[in-house]
């Protein structure tokens, strides 16, 4: 980074250049509201964890972390969270868990604040949810995103076996 030297008159007693650099710094010093390791956007803080969980032991860490399974609330954030995850998959197959499940009723999607599925923000895959149901398998009642190559309209969104393990998508207010 280059620096440009300051104007002596506005500063008689200090070092122009420190002076500048202070100046600098405060004025663009990026915003700490999130901890370290979470990544701030819109005033949300997002934790993308790649330790493969449950879906009941990702919302689990994501308490103990002071937020929760994300809620996809916007296309705007969906948009986001569809962009970031393209640079956290190694696999095609790695998907990130979100706070969306229909355990209570099979169909009926929760947030896992109980608030109902808003339709028209809904981006499932095509073909999902589909509650496929592999041998010995109640089926698929809980929510993944993901897709590597990026998602063709921003439908990124699987239904899974609650007990796989899959990487976490965690959200808190900044």
């Amino acid at each position: 980074m280059s620096y440009r030297k300051g104007n002596k008159q506005e500063c008689d007693v200090c070092d122009t250049d420190v002076h500048f650099v202070l100046v600098t710094q405060s004025h663009n010093k990026p915003s700490t509201k999130c901890e370290r390791g979470w990544q701030q956007h819109r005033g949300v803080c997002y934790l993308f964890s790649t330790n493969g969980m449950s879906w009941k032991n990702s919302r689990y860490f994501c308490q103990r972390q002071g937020g929760d399974l994300v809620k996809i609330n916007s296309r705007e954030e969906q948009s986001f969270l569809e962009y970031q995850l393209r640079n956290e998959m190694n696999f095609d197959d790695d998907k990130f868990w979100i706070g969306l499940t229909d355990s209570e009723q099979e169909g009926r999607w929760l947030w896992m604040d109980g608030s109902e599925l808003d339709t028209s923000l809904a981006f499932w895959s095509r073909r999902e949810p589909d509650d496929w149901k592999a041998k010995g398998s109640d089926g698929e009642d809980c929510a993944s995103m993901g897709e590597r190559a990026g998602a063709e309209d921003l439908k990124c969104w699987f239904d899974r076996p609650c007990y796989m393990d899959q990487s976490i998508i965690s959200e808190k207010p900044a």
